[in-house]
């Protein structure tokens, strides 16, 4: 650690904020895209940091903080060797810091709009029509299934339904309700009458009527 000694006091106060931040962010980036433990943990600690800071987008987390402090730290260190000035350092610092705590905001909460189109909300399936796969019993005693199209795909979910008789194969229900576990319910009903198309034929002006 001679080398750290020798160093002057500005200079020590970057390498320090460079490797601190960069074990944390490495430990974080891991973490977060395995889907391990310590990824949930910091998500709630996003979540507290954002709620008390009020701001849209997540911009200012923990995730985002440790992006800062890493790029602000080693970018220091990058304008100390090139021999800029200590006010230019800490502005250039500051500035590639927040550029980012942008970048990462930015790419979490696209991943997060991955996310939340690709998970399935039960609610929507509400007023889908679709047809039953497997029998559905009368009076929700039997549990069966149904094909039905929700949110733009064609899906086959677990139904029960309120009816007097048995829902069978082939037959075209809709959805009226879902239950808090995410079980359609859905009675018989069926399929929309399509318009008949005719065809329009114009007279020659000449004919005579």
């Amino acid at each position: 650690m001679e080398w750290f000694s020798a160093l002057d006091g500005f200079s020590q106060f970057f390498w320090i904020i460079a490797l601190i931040g960069s074990v944390i962010f490495v430990f974080v980036i891991i973490t977060t895209f395995l889907g391990m433990d310590g990824g949930d943990d910091f998500d709630g600690v996003d979540s507290e940091i954002d709620a008390d800071g009020g701001i849209g987008f997540q911009f200012i987390t923990f995730k985002n903080l440790v992006g800062f402090f890493t790029i602000f730290g080693w970018i220091g260190i990058a304008c100390i060797n090139a021999g800029f000035s200590k006010p230019i350092t800490v502005v250039v610092s500051l500035f590639c810091g927040l550029l980012m705590m942008t970048i990462m905001a930015a790419m979490f909460y696209a991943m997060g709009k991955l996310t939340d189109s690709g998970t399935l909300k039960y609610k929507n399936a509400i007023g889908a029509i679709g047809e039953i796969y497997l029998t559905v019993g009368a009076n929700r005693e039997k549990m069966g299934k149904v094909s039905v199209r929700v949110q733009g795909t064609l899906r086959e979910l677990e139904a029960l339904s309120d009816s007097l008789s048995e829902l069978k194969s082939g037959t075209i229900i809709k959805v009226v309700d879902v239950t808090s576990n995410g079980i359609l319910i859905v009675e018989q009903t069926k399929k929309a009458i399509e318009p008949i198309k005719t065809k329009t034929y114009e007279l020659p002006s000449d004919t005579k009527l």
